[in-house]
């Protein structure tokens, strides 16, 4: 594992990789963005179950939080400030478009705040994101400015949505309205896991690792392309 932040400029995020910088040109990009009160280090831990032609970066986000943390702030429940979603996602996103031309495709996988994270940066770079992995969060609710959701319209987003129908961290009304939005948005393969809880098991991970080989590897699609 190797760490740098990949840009000189301000905004750049800290970031390991799972390569050297000269193994990375024309490989798939792989981006890990962890969940609340985590820290970049966390998710590295799936990179040996996942597709080994990818170059992964895991990144960390820009708020203290926690002993870890945040991408932007949650109250108890759950609630958050779009503007505040946007502060979090502009930077990063300008980071993905820096280092994206040295690779061949570019796919988000967000565990939690990390899969809002994710939906929110492919909602702002419509057609510059592959695929997004999604386990165990949800997609933030409502319009801004920052949001393309017309072109998902048009060319939904391919996706993978994993989780445990009994987490006990996100709430039903937003694992509703994730639904509903991706509804319209996404080609998603959907799976549920029992007993995981507000985790991720190892069959999630094989399953992730196939749609990652079928998917973008492969450039196949979930269901039929509208």
């Amino acid at each position: 594992m190797t760490q740098d932040t990949t840009s000189t400029g301000p905004a750049a995020p800290f970031t390991v990789w799972s390569n050297d910088a000269d193994a990375r040109p024309g490989t798939p990009l792989l981006v890990l963005l962890h969940g609340y009160g985590s820290h970049e280090r966390d998710l590295m831990a799936l990179v040996p179950s996942l597709p080994r032609e990818f170059s992964v970066a895991s990144v960390r986000a820009p708020q203290p939080a926690q002993m870890g943390y945040q991408w932007f702030p949650l109250a108890a429940d759950l609630s958050f400030s779009l503007d505040r979603v946007a502060e979090a996602v502009e930077p990063v996103a300008a980071w993905l478009r820096e280092i994206a031309a040295q690779h061949s495709s570019t796919t988000l996988l967000g565990f939690s705040q990390g899969m809002a994270m994710a939906t929110s940066l492919a909602r702002h770079m419509p057609g510059e994101i592959d695929a997004v992995v999604g386990l165990s969060g949800f997609v933030v609710p409502g319009e801004h400015r920052l949001f393309a959701d017309d072109r998902l319209r048009e060319r939904p987003l391919r996706m993978f949505w994993g989780r445990d129908p009994q987490d006990p961290v996100i709430p039903q009304e937003m694992v509703d309205a994730t639904a509903e939005w991706m509804l319209e948005h996404a080609d998603v393969m959907k799976v549920q896991y029992t007993g995981v809880g507000h985790g991720i098991s190892q069959q999630e991970l094989g399953h992730v690792r196939e749609y990652l080989d079928h998917v973008v590897l492969g450039d196949g699609a979930v269901s039929p392309r509208r």
